[in-house]
């Protein structure tokens, strides 16, 4: 539903990845959006949905933990003519929530206007929102208007960040994520779903003004790891490539970016594995 799209929108570095494909964000991830006389923390988290295996149970465990400590929700569905059955599945889970929640309505430049307030309409009926934002994360439209809904709403306090960053994640975190998000891109059907990135090595060279990284890639098959090398190792490559340029955008600098690709078997099952590559945190 363009989640990251929008997170990327609003605090204005497109440092979380974005690819067409369900629960593409795994873990929590901080955005800081600084103004003179404000600062706004996001928490882009990964979506609610029914989970099956110990990831994805991974994953809603940490969006319920940070939709218990926020001040203000954000629920974010897209333009549709009509309510989505995993936009009932999220409301549901909004119960018990304390804090006030806006939905935000994005996309709306692919529906016509006429569709727009019959959509408001239902989403109303379903939920006591605060306010509902119809915008489009991809143009840009009615982001501010909920930036300053948001501050208005937020109490007052002491700016948490530096003024002069826009994350708390760590340089090598984001260069894993980087790597997945190609793997998003760039493979198909189960394969990024049993992909996992770990960043081996991270050092940065400042005379040189270049950062060498080692990464590995983790799957559960010997078949699955065939298609991430491909034929002649074409498909490692055009991930590494197409990564290195995304990092070296970002970091500034340029990007030295060896890729290997390991079998973990049953990884996405399996706790311990889980809590290795940085999915379970306790």
């Amino acid at each position: 539903m363009g989640k990251s799209t929008f997170f990327n929108a609003v605090i204005g570095d497109n440092f979380s990845i974005v690819a067409d494909k369900p629960q593409t964000t795994r873990n929590r991830i901080t955005g800081i959006k600084n103004f003179p006389e404000a600062q706004l923390i996001f928490l882009d988290t990964p979506g609610i949905h029914n989970p099956r295996t110990p990831l994805n149970r991974a994953m809603v465990k940490t969006a319920q933990e940070t939709i218990g400590n926020a001040e203000v929700l954000l629920m974010l569905v897209e333009a549709n003519s009509e309510v989505h059955h995993n936009d009932i599945f999220l409301i549901k889970s909004l119960n018990d929530v304390k804090a006030p929640v806006f939905l935000v309505i994005n996309k709306i430049d692919l529906i016509e206007k006429k569709n727009l307030l019959p959509l408001m309409d239902k989403f109303s009926k379903l939920y006591g929102y605060r306010e509902i934002f119809p915008v489009s994360a991809l143009k840009g439209c009615g982001i501010e208007d909920l930036l300053a809904a948001i501050r208005e709403i937020l109490p007052e306090g002491p700016r948490l960040f530096p003024e002069d960053i826009f994350t708390d994640a760590t340089e090598r975190f984001i260069a894993s994520e980087f790597i997945r998000e190609q793997i998003m891109l760039l493979t198909s059907q189960e394969i990024p779903y049993v992909s996992a990135v770990t960043v081996d090595s991270f050092k940065e060279d400042e005379e040189k003004n270049l950062i060498r990284i080692n990464a590995t890639i983790n799957v559960e098959k010997e078949s699955q790891k065939a298609i991430m090398i491909g034929k002649r190792g074409e498909m490692l490559k055009k991930i590494g490539t197409q990564s290195r340029l995304r990092m070296e955008k970002l970091f500034g600098a340029r990007v030295y970016l060896e890729l290997f690709v390991r079998v973990k078997k049953e990884w996405t099952n399996s706790e311990k594995m889980l809590r290795e590559f940085g999915l379970i945190n306790h």
